[in-house]
């Protein structure tokens, strides 16, 4: 079973700054693709960024390109730097140990196995 906790989220404005985090077990953080997807209410999930923890090379999703950065620590945590927020940022985010996120053409497979974290920019 996958475990996955997550933290961080919370309010902002625009132009400002948020951090997730996302602690794995340590065989999962080891030998899988984590990161993110989203999903605002009635909209589809949406990729956001993945990190190959094998390789480092990190994916992100055209809206976030730029703006968010994605990495870990090598053990058992990554982290999600969501710079330069934008209202349509606002969303839940699920951090997912989901293959999808780390291919060149990210899409999210997995269903969610975590309660998610909100992210609300305001205007």
């Amino acid at each position: 079973q996958v475990q996955l906790t997550e933290s961080g989220g919370g309010s902002a404005q625009a132009g400002g700054s948020l951090r997730l985090s996302c602690t794995a077990s340590a065989w999962i953080y080891l030998s899988n693709c984590l990161g993110w997807f989203r999903q605002a209410p009635g909209k589809e999930r949406e990729a956001v960024a993945g990190l190959n923890t094998g390789t480092g090379v990190s994916y992100y999703g055209d809206s976030v390109m730029g703006r968010f950065t994605i990495s870990g620590d090598r053990q058992t945590t990554i982290y999600l730097e969501m710079n330069n927020l934008k209202p349509e940022d606002t969303a839940r985010y699920y951090c997912s140990a989901d293959f999808g996120l780390c291919l060149p053409a990210q899409q999210v497979i997995a269903a969610a196995v975590t309660p998610g974290t909100q992210v609300t920019v305001s205007s």
